[in-house]
């Protein structure tokens, strides 16, 4: 497979499973979106997260991932401007908590709209960067095919995962928010993610 024996392959989606239960920005913007939105709306904010993953592999390929992460002030620059961006997002749930279903779902639920944030919250990530730069390159072989094909390939392999964990992940909050109809309960939900946008927001802030 392009120089990856089943070996490395094997070892490389153990290395993503483990990654995958560690809950993150993104994971936590796809389930706000479904929660708040629907299953359409989580799953159209997982492509976006997705999206934004495959701009750090072409990043990696291209080696400007690495020009970031060498540069202590673009990095900072980048993780300052993730975690106000985490706030932001947490203030407007907060405020969209006191809306009505219909009002929220017109003014931040649309489809556009949730695939954008998700795109934006992934590419302010600074953790993205240095995983792209640091965690890709430790699964290719050199010698054994071209190192630009197994870096694309390895990305594409990580996109797939995520975006399926990601849409299975906002399927099941988006049903479960669909047999919620109790008003007090949509406001709660929308407390709780707002409430952890903003400690992701400050968590990003104090420990880089």
């Amino acid at each position: 497979m392009l120089g990856l024996s089943a070996a490395t392959v094997a070892a490389y989606l153990a290395a993503i499973a483990v990654l995958m239960v560690t809950p993150g920005p993104d994971m936590m913007f796809v389930l706000a979106n479904a929660a708040r939105y629907g299953t359409r709306a989580g799953a159209v904010a997982a492509l976006g997260v997705a999206a934004g993953e495959a701009v750090h592999v072409a990043a990696v390929v291209c080696g400007l991932a690495a020009v970031v992460a060498a540069s202590p002030v673009l990095f900072a620059a980048i993780r300052w401007a993730g975690a106000a961006y985490l706030i932001v997002l947490g203030i407007r749930a907060l405020r969209g908590g006191r809306e009505t279903a219909s009002t929220t779902v017109a003014r931040h639920g649309g489809g556009g709209g949730a695939f954008l944030r998700g795109l934006v919250t992934n590419l302010l990530n600074p953790k993205m960067i240095l995983f792209s730069v640091a965690f890709l390159p430790q699964f290719v072989r050199p010698a054994t095919g071209d190192v630009t094909a197994q870096l694309v390939l390895l990305g594409a392999i990580f996109i797939v995962v995520q975006l399926a964990v990601d849409v299975a992940l906002g399927a099941g909050a988006g049903r479960f928010a669909g047999r919620v109809t109790d008003g007090r309960w949509s406001r709660r939900i929308s407390r709780i993610c707002a409430v952890a946008f903003i400690a992701l927001g400050v968590r990003l802030a104090t420990n880089g």
